[in-house]
């Protein structure tokens, strides 16, 4: 960590102190709940309740915490009359950055703040199946966040490393993020949104300066050895200076929203075979083939991959054409598919092994399972020699 960032964080860490001995009750629509159990009915309706007149929350109840990079919650809400009248969601879905490991994993690399912007101005643009987000709020002085969205637990069937993933199932993933790239490739006064955004390249380098992400996969690579190709694991020494290339290519190449971290457990089955893509924390400008590679090797059987890969990729474009256009031809689309391989990889192997002050993000099951994946993925690609 760098000393700016370490002085950074020694500041959060002041404020998240005074605020664990304060345990002030939110109830001013700028007050950032500081715990769930501190979210006050007052709270909520300035929240949920500012577009229906008269209507008001006048109890709630919290689910169980689900606690990951970012510290989860659902809330169930009851309303008065007004409130149900106009149909005011039920329940809601919340992420929120409490505790200190969370203000460190996505806090102090401006991740917070990209997620905000999504929800209050990118989202209400995007014909996407997506979580539709109903308030978001950021304070920059702690890093404490608050993100709260319509509630889909009931109607969907979110993903994991054991989902059945169809053709049908990929190529809905694979439109959407044609559709989610298209539109900030292609439509101008959209594209303007996206300037907050960090590129690819600084959000690398800001992970690197806040807790030293490339020792982090390093470690995580060569603690995946039981499922890496033999022919890869040779070249280990080879594989990180290459994701660094990778990942500075980007600036090289066209530049979109890209959500960043479309691993399978990020999607969900909205209904038949149409997918959803969920947790946009990490979203950063750059090309969108990182997506398109990284959803397909994550998504996929090492089998099926193999049978689909090369026909998922003309998809893709196919797709853009229809959004107005690729800035990629086909050979440009599959050379950049093939170097941003490495740099997918690299979120899991980091994963597998997070450094000492961030939050245990995943199974190892999960990780490995996706290493096994994206490895593969790497050597049948060639990638260590295109980048």
């Amino acid at each position: 960590m760098s000393q700016a960032i370490a002085e950074r964080f020694e500041q959060v860490k002041k404020i998240y102190f005074r605020e664990l001995k304060q345990q002030p009750v939110a109830t001013d629509i700028n007050d950032i709940p500081v715990s769930y159990e501190l979210i006050s009915d007052e709270w909520l309706s300035k929240a949920l309740c500012s577009k229906v007149p008269g209507a008001r929350v006048v109890s709630h109840t919290l689910d169980v915490p689900d606690e990951g990079t970012s510290n989860r919650r659902r809330i169930f809400i009851t309303y008065n009359e007004a409130g149900q009248q106009a149909g005011l969601p039920p329940s809601v879905f919340c992420k929120a950055s409490q505790s200190l490991e969370s203000r460190f994993a996505i806090g102090l690399n401006r991740l917070s703040e990209g997620e905000s912007i999504f929800f209050n101005q990118l989202r209400p643009l995007l014909d996407i199946e997506a979580p539709v987000g109903l308030f978001a709020n950021i304070n920059k002085e702690s890093l404490n966040t608050i993100l709260i969205m319509k509630d889909i637990a009931d109607r969907v069937e979110f993903c994991d490393h054991r989902t059945p993933m169809s053709l049908a199932r990929v190529r809905s993933q694979v439109a959407l993020l044609a559709k989610l790239h298209g539109t900030f490739y292609n439509q101008p006064d959209k594209r303007k949104l996206i300037e907050p955004f960090q590129r690819m390249r600084d959000w690398a380098e800001l992970n690197e300066l806040t807790f030293h992400w490339s020792d982090a996969r390093i470690r995580g690579f060569k603690a995946g050895e039981e499922v890496i190709p033999e022919r890869l694991f040779r070249r280990a020494d080879e594989v990180d200076p290459a994701t660094v290339r990778a990942l500075a290519s980007h600036d090289g190449l066209p530049q979109t929203l890209l959500h960043n971290d479309v691993h399978l457990k990020n999607w969900y089955i909205a209904s038949g075979d149409n997918m959803g893509l969920s947790d946009w924390q990490i979203s950063v400008k750059g090309c969108g083939v990182r997506d398109l590679v990284y959803a397909i090797s994550t998504a996929l059987t090492i089998e099926d991959r193999r049978k689909w890969e090369v026909d998922l990729i003309k998809y893709y474009l196919d797709c853009l054409a229809a959004e107005g256009g690729s800035p990629l031809d086909y050979n440009q689309t599959f050379l950049a598919y093939r170097q941003q391989s490495l740099a997918a990889l690299a979120m899991w192997t980091a994963t597998l092994t997070p450094p000492a002050d961030a939050p245990a993000m995943q199974p190892p099951e999960t990780s490995l399972e996706f290493i096994k994946r994206m490895a593969q993925a790497i050597d049948d690609l060639e990638a260590l020699d295109c980048v």
